[in-house]
């Protein structure tokens, strides 16, 4: 419950930048195309701050509902128009001025994303290698024999640097192709190309881990679970554990590596736990409970011990990257089109029962992950604004009326008709673009509930 308002703070900011920008995008478009603009606002519903300022005496307003926001415009079919003013009406503007005001708001969502990654690249920052680890028996990855430690140089030919680089590559060639060639190079720098299957996947409608479900696992050392270090009155010093003592099991199930042993306490915060420990040739019987300890919003169990110096791996497993402008100002442009293009292809799965109506998500999980990004640090944050700025964009894009893309679709019609559409067939068309919206809203909230209640 602590972490709520640090949360919802994280959310709000991340909401609010990109409801600014998208706003300013119809707004810059309707002055440069000489339209008059009546209000500015950030939000819906009843207004709780406003100020009219400039030439046009522009009313700038922060509504109630925070979920959205618009800009109103001096138009006929709303309200009566001074002679004067009538050549600055929206409605009076050409096909390609309109289309141009419309279409400014999906793309300075756009623009958005493109600018925060170049900041982020140019920035630089630590980034995992793309080592892999020992998959899990029977996964795709263990049946193409991928090995503990092995590095991956390309995937099909494309080369990936880090490890987000492989997740992203994996994910975008797991949505059309059976199979990918990975490149590895193994500590004792020997090449091997590994022939992964990727339909396992999407086999749950791509809902959860996909590479989980390919066995593809950051690497991690093999390390005994010996203990090096005892914290003094910490849980284990307590219970009695020593250093050099060598955990064999953990309430009856077998523990064979260091991350094992972790893995097990970790979930079991305020359990109590039955440890068999080998010291000196001898069997010894240790019973604890781990702390609970609040770590990144999580509750974990810990009991105060650290692995054994000599055990630790001297593998390099992080590197510092960063660009020229001009080379991250085009890879800015990379990921842009590449996350667009991506969401559309997902998008397109849906409809077609490809991809599970549950990966949609609403305000709730992107709250969560809006703080779950912030705490990691700014980098993250930021990487995780462009991509919802990115998902904003290409959802107002669709041809759903009282959307963006809708209103484009009435220009197209327009050109197409040589005539505008009737009063009449946009009102059927807004009251039906409500309907779709109102019934995927209602269903990514359905499904931010059932995450929340399922954990």
């Amino acid at each position: 419950m602590n972490n709520i308002p640090f949360y919802l703070g994280a959310f709000l900011l991340v909401l609010g930048v990109l409801i600014v920008f998208h706003e300013l995008g119809h707004y810059l478009a309707a002055r440069l195309c000489g339209v008059k603009v009546l209000r500015f606002s950030v939000g819906f519903g009843k207004m709780l701050w406003k100020r009219r300022l400039g030439k046009d005496r522009t009313e700038w307003a922060i509504s109630i509902f925070p979920l959205g926001g618009y800009v109103k415009m001096l138009d006929e079919r709303e309200d009566k128009v001074a002679d004067n003013e009538i050549h600055r009406a929206f409605n009076r503007q050409g096909v390609g001025k309109r289309s141009v005001i419309v279409a400014a708001g999906p793309m300075a969502n756009f623009a958005l994303a493109i600018l925060i990654y170049c900041v982020v690249f140019m920035r630089g920052s630590e980034e995992l290698l793309p080592v892999l680890g020992t998959p899990p028996v029977g996964t795709p990855a263990a049946m193409a024999v991928i090995g503990n430690g092995e590095l991956v140089r390309s995937v099909d030919g494309q080369p990936v640097a880090t490890w987000n680089d492989l997740r992203w590559v994996l994910l975008q060639k797991a949505v059309d192709q059976e199979s990918v060639a990975l490149e590895v190079i193994n500590e004792r720098n020997e090449i091997a190309v590994r022939n992964l299957f990727l339909a396992a996947a999407g086999e749950q409608g791509w809902e959860g881990d996909a590479l989980e479900r390919l066995g593809i696992r950051f690497y991690r050392p093999d390390l005994p679970p010996v203990i090096g270090k005892v914290v003094a009155k910490g849980v284990g010093e307590q219970a009695g554990l020593r250093q050099g003592d060598r955990v064999l099991s953990i309430a009856g199930k077998e523990v064979s590596s260091w991350y094992d042993l972790v893995a097990i306490i970790r979930d079991s915060a305020a359990k109590p736990l039955h440890l068999e420990v080998e010291r000196q040739d001898e069997i010894v019987v240790v019973d604890l409970i781990p702390e609970a300890v609040s770590e990144r919003g999580q509750t974990v169990g810990k009991i105060g011990v650290a692995v054994a110096e000599g055990s630790k791996s001297h593998r390099v497993v992080k590197t510092f990257i960063s660009f020229g402008f001009a080379e991250a100002a085009g890879k800015a442009l990379e990921e842009t089109w590449n996350k667009s293009v991506f969401s559309l292809v997902m998008m397109g799965k849906m409809l077609t029962g490809e991809v599970s109506w549950r990966n949609l998500s609403g305000p709730v999980t992107i709250a969560d992950y809006a703080g779950q990004s912030a705490r990691l640090g700014l980098d993250y944050y930021l990487k995780f604004m462009a991509l919802v700025s990115i998902s904003l964009g290409v959802l107002n894009l669709l041809p759903i009326p009282v959307l963006d893309g809708g209103h484009l679709l009435y220009h197209v019609i327009e050109v197409v008709m040589r005539r505008p559409l009737s009063e009449r067939a946009m009102e059927i068309g807004q009251q039906v673009g409500m309907s779709i919206l109102f019934a995927l809203m209602a269903f990514a909230f359905f499904n931010d509930l059932t995450r929340l209640f399922n954990g």
